[in-house]
């Protein structure tokens, strides 16, 4: 597995990134998205309908792995052509291009999320609502009644 110091000379010529402990490896990110894996297998980069093409005239693979029962393929990550490992500057652009991949699928994700975090808020306070109606009838129900003396 490549190390941290690497992976951060490896993204020299592209610009400053972060780089983080994800699963067998490392995510690595710029301002904040992360476009890129390097993983026991290799080095993966963020991919889309514009640029796997690219990916694929170099004969490169989506990101795969093995569950108990299957083969699973990941397609938004291609792995990086090795050919580039010794040209920095050519994989600052494939490493740009990635993240601007990992851009567009972003702005594609947010107004859904927003639109699903405003459901389950709405969902929330209607069972908090629900809740605390239940909590008050027990309450009444609990709370022994007095008669009054004449």
């Amino acid at each position: 597995m490549m190390d941290r110091e690497f992976l951060i000379d490896l993204f020299a010529d592209f610009g400053p990134v972060t780089i983080r402990r994800m699963f067998s490896g490392y995510g690595i990110s710029a301002d904040g998205t992360n476009f890129a894996l390097s993983l026991r297998a290799g080095l993966y980069f963020r991919a889309d309908e514009e640029t796997i093409p690219r990916f694929e005239a170099e004969g490169s693979k989506p990101f795969q792995y093995q569950t108990s029962t299957r083969t699973v393929t990941v397609n938004s990550y291609w792995q990086l052509p090795a050919r580039l490992f010794d040209d920095s500057e050519e994989l600052a652009q494939w490493a740009r291009a990635a993240l601007a991949a990992a851009q567009r699928a972003a702005s594609r994700k947010r107004p859904r999320r927003k639109k699903a975090a405003k459901e389950s808020a709405k969902k929330g306070a209607g069972k908090k609502r629900v809740a605390k109606k239940k909590v008050a009838k027990k309450a009444k129900q609990k709370s022994p009644q007095r008669k009054s003396s004449s």
